[in-house]
């Protein structure tokens, strides 16, 4: 029996693999100064996947959120499945990501799944 790792919602529940969504992808730059997604998720988006090419700080919020090396650590070279949505307080569905570099220069690449 092969264990897979699936994203989980806000009360815990696994979300069953989901597919990406159409003109969904977003790629954003890690550098210095704190960046996010320009496009806000969609509001049927219930996760996204994130890769980073190099290890950056992560903050999920708003269209006002702004990443600091205070906020949750990404490794480099790792894809990884975020619930953005679902659970009992659906109105509290994340519209963005924000992300600044921990050492170098980089790229994060996000895809919207649904």
């Amino acid at each position: 029996m092969m264990t897979t790792l699936l994203p989980k919602d806000a009360d815990n529940n696994v979300i069953q693999a989901l597919r990406f969504k159409d003109n969904s992808a977003h790629s954003i730059a890690a550098t210095a100064t704190s960046a996010r997604n320009v496009t806000a998720f969609g509001t049927e988006t219930k996760v996204i996947s994130l890769y980073a090419t190099v290890p950056v700080y992560l903050a999920f919020g708003d269209s006002s959120v702004t990443a600091t090396t205070g906020d949750h650590y990404f490794p480099a070279g790792v894809y990884y499945d975020v619930a953005i949505s679902g659970g009992t307080n659906k109105s509290a569905q994340e519209t963005h990501v924000a992300v600044l570099r921990a050492v170098d220069d980089g790229t994060v690449y996000v895809s919207e799944k649904v």
